[in-house]
C-alpha cells in the first residue's frame, strides 16, 4: 500500500518542479513512511512522486518511481496484485527473464511491456492505482481497480496543469492549484455522506472510476477512457449459470474464498485481521486460521454503551479459533478525541460516523501489524443487509396504495406538527405508545409517495432527501446514474448491485482506506476478488436468503469452523452514539462549528434551516444526527482545510 501524486504540462516542468512534487509526496506521507521516490521529465512536462509502504520487497529492488527493463514504461503504483507470482510464471513461459527482486510492480511493469496496460490489469488479481507514463508514445495513463479499493484522482491547475493523485491533499500542496468547492458536489455529499464518483469536492476535480483506464496526451487533452472490466455485464453473464443447487454452489465458494484469503495473506511483514464476531470476518478469519500453522493476529473494539458493543462477540469467536486476540474498550472520551483528526484523514468531506470506531480498530492493528484483511462486501453480495429484505416488504403494502392516496397521506402527516403527533403518542395506550412519534411520521411521509421500488429505495439511503434546499447555490443533488441494464434485476437484486456499484466504492471502501492508511496499515477485501463477486452473482437469490436471514451461503461454510450458536444474533452497525454525543459531549464544538453567523459569513448553507434542526435535536422532538453530522463534518474539514 502506498501514495502517489503527479503532474503533467502541455510545456516543459519549472525549475522547482521536484521541490512540488516532494511536498505532493509528503501530503500524504502516512500512505507511505518507508520511503519517497520523485521522477522527472523536464522536456516532456512529466513528473512523478511516490510514498512507500513496503509490503512485499522490502529491498531497493521494490522502489518507485519505477522504470520498466526496456525504459519505455514509468510507473507509480499503489495497491497489492495478489496473483502477481501466477503472472509472473506466465511470463517465465513466454521467456526466460531476469528479475531485479520479487515485487508485485516490478510483475506489473514486466507485463505491461509484453500485453499492454488494458490486457494486464484483465489478468490481475488485486487492488490498486496506477499511473503509469509511456516514454515512447508520450502517453499518460492513470487507472483503477475493479471496485474502486484504491483512490485515484485527476483535476486541472489555474496554469493548465494536469495533477492526480492517491488523495486531494497532495493537489492542495500544489501552489497552482485553486480548491474551489462545487456546490452540487456538496449537495450530494449530504445526501450520501461521500461525493459519489466521477465527482469531488472540488470542480474541475474528478474522480478515476472504478475498473477505468483514463489516456492522456502531452497537450492534456484526454484521448480515452476504456473500460477494462464491466461489473454490469459480469452480473448478467453470470446470473444466466446459475447453480440449481445450494450444495453445489457452497462448496464451490467455500474453495473460492479459501484461495482468495490465501493469495491475500501474502505479505513480507507481520498481517492479521479485524474481528467483530459477525459473519463476514468470522468467515475470513477462519479460513485464514484453516491455511496458517501460526496463530491469527485479530483485532476488534467495544464501547461501553452496550447496544454498540460487539467486543464480546468478537472475543469469544477469537477463543474458538484460538486467534492472538487484542481487543480495545473505547470510553466516549477516547472516541471523541477522534472527532477532530477525522478532518485530517479524510481528503474530502465524509460523514459516516463508523469511520471513528474504523479509525480506532485501524490505529489498534497497527501497533501490531501492517496489513490486514477485513470483512467488507459480504452483505452486498450476499444479501445481509436488513434494508434489502424491508424495503421489498414496504413496497409490497404502499403499492397497494394508490400514489394520489400516498401523496394525501404525506400532506396529512405533514400539516399536523410534530409536536401534535407527540401530544396524540402521550394519549395512546401503553402497548401503542412508540419514542418519538411525530418524528418517526413525518420521516416516513419523506418517502411513501415514492412512485416505484427503486425510488422508495433511493429515498431510504438518502441521509437529505432534498440538500439543494439547504446548500445555497446547488441545483442537483442526485448525480448517481444507475446503469439502465441494472433494470432488469429483481428489486432485491438490484438494491445489492447498486450498493455494490455506488456506496460500497464510495462509502465502504474510501472509510476503510483512508482510516487505515492514515496509521500506515494496509487494508485487503477478499469478499472483493472479483472471481468471488462473479460466483457470488451464479447463486440464485433463493439460495442466499432463508425467510428474513441472508447469507447463507457464508453461514453454511462458517459453521464448519465456528459453532453456530457464537454467531446467530441480531446484526448491530459498526457504529457510536452520535445522536447522545451531540446532546453532551460533543455540544460545544458543533455549536462552534454551525453557529448563524459563521454559516451566514462561509455562505455555503442556509443557517436558518440548520438552526432550527440543532434546535429540535436538542429538544428531543426530533432526531437529526445524521444530516447534522454531515453538516458537522464538513464544516470541520473546511475549517481545517480552508482557513
Amino acid at each position: 500500500m502506498c501514495g502517489l501524486a503527479g503532474v503533467l504540462r502541455n510545456k516543459p516542468l519549472s525549475d522547482n518542479s521536484e521541490s512540488v512534487l516532494e511536498n505532493m509526496g509528503l501530503a500524504i506521507f502516512s500512505r507511505g513512511p518507508d520511503s519517497s521516490g520523485v521522477w522527472t521529465d523536464q522536456i516532456n512536462g512529466i513528473g512523478l512522486v511516490h510514498r512507500r509502504l513496503a509490503i512485499l520487497d522490502l529491498t531497493e529492488a521494490g522502489h518507485q518511481p519505477m522504470h520498466s527493463v526496456t525504459g519505455r514504461y514509468i510507473i507509480a503504483f499503489n495497491g497489492e496484485i495478489y496473483n502477481h507470482l501466477d503472472v509472473r510464471g506466465e511470463l517465465e513461459h513466454l521467456a526466460p527473464r531476469s528479475w531485479r527482486g520479487h515485487s508485485d510492480t516490478e510483475t506489473l511493469l514486466t507485463a505491461i511491456e509484453v500485453w499492454g496496460l488494458a490486457d494486464t490489469l484483465k489478468r490481475c488479481v488485486g487492488m490498486f492505482a496506477v499511473a503509469l507514463w509511456d516514454t515512447v508514445d508520450k502517453k499518460l495513463f492513470l487507472a483503477r481497480d475493479r471496485f474502486g479499493e484504491k483512490p485515484l484522482y485527476y483535476g486541472f491547475c489555474s496554469d493548465g496543469s494536469l495533477v492526480f493523485g492517491s488523495e486531494l491533499k497532495s493537489f492542495r500542496a500544489h501552489p497552482d492549484f485553486k480548491a474551489v468547492i462545487d456546490r452540487d458536489s456538496l449537495a450530494n455529499y449530504l445526501r450520501y455522506n461521500y461525493v459519489p464518483a466521477p465527482k469531488s469536492i472540488y470542480k474541475d476535480v474528478y474522480k478515476v472510476e472504478p475498473a477505468t483506464i483514463l489516456e492522456f496526451d502531452t497537450s492534456l487533452n484526454l484521448l480515452s477512457k476504456v473500460c477494462y472490466w464491466d461489473a454490469v455485464e459480469k452480473i448478467q453473464q453470470n446470473m444466466l449459470v446459475q447453480f440449481d443447487d445450494s450444495d453445489t454452489a457452497t462448496k464451490t465458494l467455500e474453495k473460492v474464498l479459501k484461495h482468495t484469503v490465501k493469495e491475500q495473506m501474502l505479505a513480507d511483514v507481520p498481517l492479521g485481521a479485524f474481528l467483530s464476531g459477525g459473519v463476514d470476518s468470522s468467515l475470513i478469519v477462519s479460513l485464514m486460521k484453516s491455511q496458517t500453522d501460526v496463530p491469527v493476529k485479530t483485532f476488534s473494539i467495544g464501547f461501553n454503551e452496550e447496544q454498540f458493543n460487539e467486543a464480546v462477540f468478537a472475543a469469544a469467536v477469537a477463543r474458538h479459533l484460538d486467534t492472538e486476540h487484542t481487543e480495545l474498550i473505547v470510553t466516549a472520551d477516547d472516541a471523541l478525541q477522534v472527532v477532530d483528526k477525522i478532518a485530517a484523514i479524510y481528503d474530502e468531506p465524509f460523514s459516516d460516523s463508523s469511520q471513528i470506531p474504523t479509525f480506532l480498530v485501524s490505529e489498534l492493528a497497527s501497533k501490531h501489524v501492517t496489513v490486514c484483511l477485513s470483512g467488507d462486501a459480504g452483505d452486498e453480495l450476499f444479501c445481509g443487509y436488513n434494508r434489502y429484505l424491508m424495503t421489498k416488504k414496504v413496497w409490497k403494502w404502499l403499492s397497494k396504495v394508490p400514489l394520489f392516496g400516498r401523496k394525501w397521506m404525506a400532506a396529512v402527516i405533514k400539516k399536523v406538527s410534530i409536536e401534535s403527533w407527540n401530544k396524540v403518542n402521550r394519549l395512546l395506550p401503553a402497548s401503542y405508545k412508540m419514542s418519538n412519534l411525530g418524528d418517526k411520521l413525518h420521516k416516513a411521509a419523506n418517502v411513501i409517495d415514492a412512485t416505484n421500488l427503486h425510488e422508495l429505495y433511493l429515498k431510504l439511503i438518502s441521509i437529505w432527501q432534498a440538500p439543494e434546499t439547504v446548500v445555497l447555490g446547488a441545483a442537483n443533488s442526485n448525480i448517481i446514474n444507475n446503469d439502465a441494464r441494472l433494470e432488469e434485476l429483481d428489486s432485491i437484486a438490484w438494491m445489492m448491485a447498486t450498493d455494490t456499484l455506488t456506496y460500497m466504492s464510495g462509502d465502504i471502501l474510501a472509510k476503510v482506506d483512508r482510516a487505515a492508511m492514515a496509521v500506515s496499515l494496509e487494508t485487503r477485501v477478499p469478499f472483493l476478488d472479483h472471481r468471488v463477486f462473479e460466483l457470488a452473482w451464479r447463486i440464485p437469490l433463493q439460495q442466499k436468503v432463508r425467510g428474513t436471514q441472508g447469507k447463507i451461503p457464508l453461514r453454511e461454510i462458517l459453521y464448519k469452523y465456528v459453532p453456530k450458536e457464537l454467531i446467530e444474533r441480531p446484526k448491530t452497525g459498526f457504529g457510536i452514539p452520535v445522536a447522545e454525543w451531540l446532546r453532551g459531549g460533543l455540544k460545544s464544538w458543533a455549536e462552534q462549528l454551525i453557529n448563524k453567523d459563521r454559516l451566514k459569513e462561509e455562505g455555503f448553507f442556509d443557517p436558518e434551516v440548520i438552526s432550527i434542526m440543532w434546535k429540535e435535536h436538542q429538544e428531543g422532538t426530533r432526531n437529526w444526527h445524521y444530516q447534522l453530522w454531515a453538516i458537522l463534518m464538513f464544516q470541520n474539514w473546511y475549517e481545517k482545510n480552508h482557513k
